[in-house]
């Protein structure tokens, strides 16, 4: 049995419409609408076929709805739910897919209160963005963690799970406060650092007359991939957030300054210690299926 018949999702970007792809192809009998705050993206929805309506406003995206997705920026999330509040049918569950979790169980509480909210995040993406970015097969093999509230329903949270293991993702719960430190770490802080890294290399490239650009070398290309990502999103995330970030960022400043300081005082032995360590996170990210192993990234020789 499916776990829903009708399908809202508000929000029709990169995850928006990877969601609509891959419930047409994964669950072909559930009935879609979309929405978008955006005309023009409404419209490319509609070319696209994301969904079999494409509504004008939330509220009547989610008048038939008993699983509502809301994939917008997570500064917009309170204001999509109030949009929503007063045609939101009574036994639909509202979920979402934004990366942090404390803020958003707070905003979605307030502004629907009485509702069934049971917040996830599938983690998964890419640096590109808008509807026609997306794809189906997004979320295989890809974590969506579940952060129900306390005293959620334990079958309203086995529905969303099972709707994400539908589209090919494994599922995990946890706790708001604690998924939020989690992706610090893993997500968060790893984009703030890319941002800074180009940021500082743009800085450069007037002095240096476009030689970071020209000489740029695969470390370097690899974190202008993630500094390309969505800036709306990732603003969101480090203000919703940024509790745990700042906690990462001080322990992130800490260790690259006792890395400083192996440097400069010849401590080979430290560089080694940690580098080697490093290396064993990697063989276990490839190990659980999270990344490949393919040579140099998976870039193409020609």
């Amino acid at each position: 049995m499916l776990p829903f018949a009708r399908v809202s999702i508000l929000g029709l970007g990169l995850i928006g419409s990877s969601l609509a792809r891959a419930v047409r192809l994964y669950l072909p009998t559930v009935r879609i609408t979309g929405y978008d705050a955006s005309p023009e993206v409404r419209d490319i929805a509609r070319a696209l076929d994301l969904a079999d309506d494409v509504a004008d406003s939330a509220g009547t995206a989610v008048i038939d709805a008993d699983l509502v997705v809301l994939c917008v920026p997570v500064g917009a999330m309170g204001a999509v739910a109030a949009e929503i509040a007063g045609d939101l049918p009574s036994d639909a569950i509202v979920s979402d897919v934004g990366s942090s979790k404390t803020e958003i169980a707070r905003v979605l509480g307030a502004a629907l209160p009485g509702a069934t909210v049971i917040p996830a995040h599938p983690v998964a993406g890419t640096e590109n963005s808008g509807p026609q970015a997306g794809f189906a097969s997004l979320f295989r093999g890809r974590w969506c963690i579940l952060t129900p509230p306390d005293g959620a329903d334990p079958v309203a949270v086995e529905r969303v799970a099972e709707f994400w293991r539908r589209l090919g993702a494994m599922t995990e719960n946890m706790a708001p406060e604690h998924h939020d430190r989690v992706l610090a770490v893993t997500s968060h802080l790893p984009h703030l650092i890319a941002y800074t890294i180009v940021g500082t290399a743009s800085d450069l490239e007037e002095v240096t007359r476009s030689e970071v650009i020209k000489f740029s070398a695969g470390g370097f290309r690899d974190f202008t991939r993630i500094a390309a990502s969505d800036p709306t999103m990732w603003r969101d995330v480090f203000l919703s957030n940024r509790e745990a970030v700042l906690d990462m960022l001080q322990r992130f400043s800490e260790d690259l300054s006792a890395l400083q300081r192996a440097i400069r005082w010849g401590k080979g032995d430290e560089l080694f210690e940690l580098f080697t360590r490093t290396r064993a996170i990697r063989r276990s990210i490839v190990e659980q299926g999270q990344d490949d192993a393919k040579p140099d990234f998976g870039r193409a020789h020609d």
